[in-house]
């Protein structure tokens, strides 16, 4: 009997939940996405800058 109780709580928290819940708007997704983007590419060329900075100097000091 008291688990009937629990599972009859339980739907009822979990059907106010869903109400509650706000819609994802398309647009908000994909400017995030953007965005996401744009730090992945800026912190790609970052770690090339270094890569090929790192290949210079050893480059450099080779051949000394």
């Amino acid at each position: 009997m008291s688990s009937q109780i629990k599972f009859h709580k339980h739907e009822n928290l979990e059907n106010t939940h869903a109400k509650d819940m706000k819609k994802v708007k398309l647009t908000d997704l994909l400017s995030r996405l953007s965005e996401e983007k744009k730090k992945e590419r800026n912190s790609n060329i970052a770690l090339s800058v270094a890569a090929v900075s790192a290949v210079t100097v050893f480059g450099i000091i080779l051949s000394l």
